[in-house]
């Protein structure tokens, strides 16, 4: 999955935009309010996406001008921050799940729980959105804007030529189709192997596939039993089946692969798997080197018991504890989570939708994106669990964990000892 982090610097840039927000947001005396909205993910095509919509939401809401602010991705969050910290500034925030923890601990974001009950809205989300919008103590910080979650790109006519009548199912099936149709000296490859930036997301999806019968549904990282998934004797057969999978199927360089390589390494045609967000599906239809015909999305492959974990990543629209109109913003947070404006927002934006009207919509029900709404439609099998990446040291344990994987592609560790050393992690950090 793409993940973006926050910049650690701070710098003028930041205290320039903290000043211009701060003289732009309150009211008229003819009772207009002007809001500070700040977006997180920014790029120009976005960007101008949310312009749009906000046109909509002024024109239905005349008493009400929103002010979009979108600071440079790599620096948004910090950016963010430093604006719910001076308590002023921004009304309606992007809050992403990764963020939303130490940012509601902290008491910078509004908990719209209230302002949102009997909200018509509800009805029209997925149980996936729902849950996704409240914490373990029932709190609404953010509603979710989409989802980002994992399928399987691949070949059909390359899995067609090696002898498969279908795409991998499971891990195992993954490693057998990759492995047959791997032939470096062809230039040839089997799977688009994450060594670099982010490993830690593709290594975790196996290790959750397999233990999927005794996974915390509340707590990715965790089992039934309380220990850590590291801890299971199937996280070993994961990681074993992992190593086998870059060790026979994968491009050496893939060991330092992060995401624009692995989508490269698919979209010019010289790999065969590759497990990404929906987002990719854009960005492969618009390929010079495969046809249309030549590729299609499968299901998350599933572990041993047939199951899976759809290891799903969010962000969504929140109100700052520190706004002066609250309510605006909270409206504002209705009108992007519901119709046509989350419709346009999803679909341009190449998210997994919110709204259950999605699994009758052509665009969704046919072609790459069908994968998602089976998935959707199966939770029984594509499992829903929520990983803590809200908590204080997730960025820590990425960056731990990414370093640790290409340890052990390179031979300097061992699975074994890299589950120990994720155990040990886990359970002393949450002691």
């Amino acid at each position: 999955m793409r993940r973006r982090t926050a910049a650690l610097a701070l710098g003028t840039a930041a205290t320039m935009v903290l000043t211009g927000c701060s003289s732009m947001s309150g009211s008229t005396a003819d009772g207009t309010v002007t809001l500070n909205m700040v977006e997180s993910l920014t790029n120009p095509a976005r960007t101008d996406l949310i312009k749009g919509l906000i046109a909509d939401f002024q024109k239905q809401n005349p008493k009400i001008k929103v002010n979009l602010i979108s600071p440079p991705t790599e620096q948004a969050d910090q950016k963010i921050q430093q604006m719910l910290q001076s308590g002023s500034g921004v009304d309606t925030l992007e809050v992403r799940d990764t963020t939303v923890g130490p940012w509601s601990n902290n008491g910078w974001i509004y908990d719209m729980k209230k302002d949102l009950t009997g909200w018509k809205g509800w009805e029209a989300m997925t149980e996936n959105a729902v849950k996704a919008s409240q914490d373990a103590e029932g709190k609404t910080y953010f509603v979710p804007y989409g989802f980002y979650g994992l399928s399987v790109f691949y070949r059909t006519d390359l899995i067609k030529e090696a002898g498969f009548s279908k795409p991998p199912a499971t891990w195992d099936d993954l490693l057998e189709q990759a492995s047959a149709i791997h032939d470096p000296g062809k230039r040839k490859y089997g799977y688009a192997f994450r060594g670099g930036a982010n490993a830690q997301g593709n290594a975790t999806a196996i290790i959750e596939a397999y233990v999927a019968d005794e996974i915390d549904a509340a707590d990715g990282f965790k089992l039934k039993s309380g220990k850590t998934i590291f801890s299971a004797p199937e996280a070993l057969d994961a990681m074993q089946t992992y190593l086998k999978l870059f060790k026979e199927a994968s491009p050496k360089s893939s060991v330092s692969w992060g995401y624009p390589e692995m989508v490269e390494g698919f979209s010019n045609g010289s790999t065969a798997f590759l497990l990404q967000d929906p987002e990719v599906i854009a960005t492969v239809s618009e390929s010079k080197s495969i046809k249309k015909d030549q590729w299609s999305t499968a299901p998350l492959v599933a572990g041993p018991s047939g199951k899976t974990v759809q290891p799903l990543a969010t962000a969504g629209w929140g109100v700052a504890k520190g706004s002066k109109h609250k309510k605006e913003a909270v409206k504002l947070v209705e009108f992007l989570s519901e119709g046509e404006a989350s419709t346009d927002f999803t679909k341009t934006n190449s998210l997994v939708p919110i709204l259950k009207s999605a699994a009758e919509d052509p665009f969704y029900k046919t072609g790459p994106w069908s994968s998602y709404v089976t998935m959707t439609e199966n939770p029984d099998t594509y499992l829903n669990v929520s990983q803590p990446r809200g908590v204080a040291w997730w960025a820590e344990w990425q960056q731990k964990a990414d370093a640790d994987i290409q340890k052990m592609v390179l031979g300097k560790t061992t699975p074994k000892e890299l589950l120990a050393g994720w155990d040990t992690y886990w359970t002393e950090k949450r002691q």
